[in-house]
C-alpha cells in the first residue's frame, strides 16, 4: 500500500482539523463530573451525521458489508469509546497542549503496534528516526512542563 505524502497530509490534516474542532468544542464545555454525558452527546450527534452521510453516498451494499464488517466495527466502536473518554478526561483535566503526549502515543501504539508489527507495514530507517523524533517531543514536553511548575 504505497501512499504519496501530499495525500498522507491531506488525510493527515483533515482529520488533524477534525481533531482541532473537537478539542475546541470539548474546551469550551463545562466540566461535568459524569465523563460520558459530554461524550454520549457529541459521539451521538456525530452518529446521527454519519448515519446521514451514508445514506446519501449509499451503493445498495450496506446490509451485506455491515453483516461482512460486524466484527471490526465492533473493535473500532470499543476503541473509539475507549479514546473519547481518554480525550475527555485529558482535555478537561490538563489542557489541550497536553495533545503532544497523546500524539506521541499515539504514533507509537498505532504506526508501531498496529502498523509495524501486527501488520508488518514497511518502514525504513527515515520512519524510525521520525519516531525517535516524536519521543524526544515528548521528553522536552515533560521538561517544560517541569519548568512552568517550578
Amino acid at each position: 500500500m504505497e501512499t504519496s505524502i501530499s495525500k498522507v497530509l491531506i488525510f493527515a490534516g483533515i482529520a488533524a482539523l477534525g481533531n482541532a474542532i473537537y478539542v475546541y468544542g470539548q474546551r469550551l464545555a463545562v466540566v461535568s463530573v459524569n465523563p460520558y454525558l459530554f461524550m454520549a452527546g457529541a459521539v451521538t450527534l456525530c452518529a446521527f451525521m454519519f448515519v446521514a452521510a451514508s445514506l446519501v453516498s449509499g451503493t445498495g451494499t450496506t446490509t451485506d458489508y455491515l453483516k461482512q464488517n460486524w466484527w471490526p466495527i465492533t473493535i473500532s466502536a470499543v476503541g473509539f469509546f475507549i479514546t473519547f473518554i481518554g480525550f475527555y478526561l485529558m482535555y478537561s483535566r490538563v489542557g489541550a497542549n497536553s495533545y503532544t503526549v497523546y500524539a506521541v502515543l499515539s504514533i507509537l501504539t498505532t504506526s508501531v503496534g498496529v502498523g509495524m508489527i501486527i501488520f508488518r507495514e514497511p518502514i525504513n530507517l527515515y520512519h524510525l528516526t521520525s519516531i525517535l523524533f516524536a519521543l524526544l517531543a515528548v521528553g522536552f514536553y515533560g521538561y517544560g512542563q517541569f519548568k512552568i511548575a517550578s
